[in-house]
Order: structure tokens, then sequence, then C-alpha cells
């Protein structure tokens, strides 16, 4: 475990999330105008991070370009800089993670999201996002991912890191699930979890509550969900109603 205390976990539960930074109409998910809103309003940010073709972790959610540029084709076959110049619908560029993280050591909680999509994929990536949080001295930064592989890389080979386990219960309620979930959490040994709006309340988000585990819980965009989230989570990663 990377030091599951009180103190090291406590920027987890300390203020609300906004999932892929406060965007809206006009300002786009995972950009840094997003990013520097959720600033401006105290919240934390959750990111989503990928491998450039260079080895870069660049902030983004999807594994090609189409739905949030006008570009086409797969973040991995681009440079660092070339997603760069690549324009998000607010006029953005594709963020380094490196970025973010300069922009956030101020003080501001970071949740990092590890994309992927091909097992292959886990080593190189993880190993990107942990030298450039040893770079910017890591801060209240954590990094989480459905893969529990990921997570193992991290308990692996940086277990200084915060790390959490991304879970939903949805289609996988059944006994396949549950031995799933069991078996990633053995594997990745988390941190925290960061668990469906729509699983709660869950036997199994309960339980991890039980063993000590900070539960945060996505993605929350209504007073129901805010409702449910107090009664059986520790904080929230959410987005604006009006989004």
């Amino acid at each position: 475990m990377s030091g599951r205390t009180p103190e090291r976990l406590a920027f987890l539960t300390e203020r609300p999330f906004a999932h892929r930074g406060l965007h809206g109409a006009r300002v786009s998910e995972n950009g840094m105008a997003a990013f520097d809103a959720a600033i401006a309003g105290g919240f934390g940010i959750e990111c989503d991070v990928r491998l450039s073709r260079d080895g870069v972790p660049v902030v983004f959610h999807d594994a090609v370009l189409d739905r949030m540029t006008a570009a086409a084709g797969p973040i991995a076959e681009r440079s660092a800089a070339e997603l760069e110049g690549v324009t998000l619908p607010d006029g953005g560029g594709v963020p380094r993670l490196s970025t973010l993280l300069e922009r956030c050591a101020g003080g501001t909680p970071l949740l990092i999201e590890i994309k992927i999509d091909r097992w292959r994929e886990a080593a190189p990536l993880c190993a990107g996002v942990a030298q450039a949080l040893a770079r910017h001295g890591g801060g209240a930064a954590a990094v989480m991912s459905f893969d529990p592989v990921a997570m193992r890389w991290f308990a692996r080979h940086a277990p200084d890191v915060v790390r959490g386990m991304v879970v939903t219960q949805q289609g996988k309620r059944k006994l396949r699930g549950r031995i799933e979930r069991a078996l990633a959490l053995a594997l990745a040994r988390p941190d925290f979890i960061a668990c469906d709006i729509r699983d709660l309340p869950s036997p199994f988000a309960a339980r991890c509550r039980g063993k000590g585990l900070p539960v945060l819980t996505w993605t929350v965009r209504d007073a129901a969900d805010r409702a449910r989230a107090a009664a059986h989570a520790d904080q929230i990663i959410f987005e604006r109603a009006d989004d």
C-alpha cells in the first residue's frame, strides 16, 4: 500500500472534483480553459490521460480525435507537439499532463484517469505518468483506472503514488461481476475506489468504505445524485447541470 493514512489521502475528500474540468457549452472537456475554471471555482480536477506517439502523456478522453476535434485518427499516431496544435471546440489545444500538473501546483487536487485500450499500452503510459508526477513533485495527485493492470504497475513501480480503482457494476451485478471486482481489488491494491453513481447504494462500495478505502463517485449531475452520494460516498466527481 502507498501509506493509506488519513493525512495522505485527505485530498481525495476535501473538495468535489470537476469531471474533465469545469466544462460546458463554450468550454471543452479536458482543455486548459476547463481546468482553469475548476481551479478558479475552488474544485479539484479529474482528467483523462493517454500516450502520444512520442511517449508523452497527454490529456484526452477518447482513443481517437474525431469526437472532440476537426481532426481524425488515433491519439497514439500523433506527437505531443502535433496534438497541442489540434484545436478543441473552445480553441485550445490538447494539453500535456505536465502542463496541467504545473497549473495545479498551487494545491489543486488532481485525479488522473489512465485510459488503456490494450494491455501493452499499460506499462509505457503508467511510466510516463509516474515520471511526470516525479518531475513535478507529486503534490495532491492520484492515478486511477478501470484497468487493474495499470494500478498494479503503480503498486510495483511507484507505490508512493496514491492509486484508485474505477468501478462500474452496470451489467456486472451477477456472480461473474462480483468475482471480477474482487480480483481487481486483489491485483490493484488500491488506496481508494471511484464508483459509478448509478450503483449506489452498493454493498461493494460499503465494504470498501468499511475497509478504510475512501469512496468517490462519478458522474454526479443533479440534486438526486448529490443526495445519493452524500449518503453512500465520501466525495463526488461532478459535471454542471447545464453541461
